[in-house]
């Protein structure tokens, strides 16, 4: 096979599999992600690549992967041009501005045993990665009522009083829709290390 082509099979391969780790990407994501360049460029790559993706436009081009696609790369999981496609959109934003961590996963159930059943916690970070023995806990703010993230803020003071991940604190990532809401979390967040970004620090 010439060089050129294998090279093209191998760029190929890797978006398709960043597209089975991470759900949907805009052309911009991936763009950075394998750094393709110009949009032009950009465009190229993933206009030769419309067997294996499906395309919709939200904004910019967003792509996921199609029946063809999936059995490339062996990915089980379906997806559609439905649901709450910006929460994945805005969790991968925080994917790419934190260049890409090797040890990131995504709906991770993080648990601790109470001294009885109902004292039990349980909190499914949106993602999360590891840097050294620090963990970093990813949560993407985007539909749901305040009050919710609240019960979910106070479930990881539990976690991290009871030394749920490890000797190190963790700190905390979040992405939001508005600088309202940006204030209010970091208003619940007081004693934890905590950033909180909005949509619009990666959509200048």
């Amino acid at each position: 096979m010439h060089h050129r082509e294998v090279t093209r099979k191998s760029r190929e391969e890797a978006i398709l599999l960043s597209l089975k780790k991470l759900d949907y990407l805009t052309r911009s994501q991936i763009q950075s992600i394998h750094n393709l360049k110009s949009d032009r460029n950009a465009q190229r790559v993933l206009k030769q690549m419309e067997k294996y993706v499906n395309v919709f436009r939200d904004g910019e081009n967003v792509y996921y992967l199609n029946a063809a696609g999936r059995a490339l790369v062996d990915c089980n999981k379906v997806r559609k041009s439905t649901g709450n496609v910006q929460h994945y959109i805005m969790r991968n934003h925080l994917y790419v501005a934190f260049n890409c961590p090797n040890t990131w996963q995504n709906e991770i159930r993080i648990k601790s045993e109470g001294l009885t059943k109902k004292d039990n916690v349980v909190c499914v970070a949106d993602a999360l990665f590891k840097k050294g023995d620090a963990y970093t806990i990813v949560e993407v703010d985007n539909t749901q009522k305040m009050r919710k993230n609240q019960t979910k803020i106070e479930k990881y003071r539990t976690l991290k009083q009871r030394g749920s991940f490890g000797m190190m604190a963790p700190s905390f990532i979040w992405i939001t829709t508005t600088d309202y809401r940006r204030e209010e979390l970091l208003k619940l967040s007081q004693g934890l290390n905590t950033q909180v970004f909005t949509i619009s620090d990666f959509n200048a």
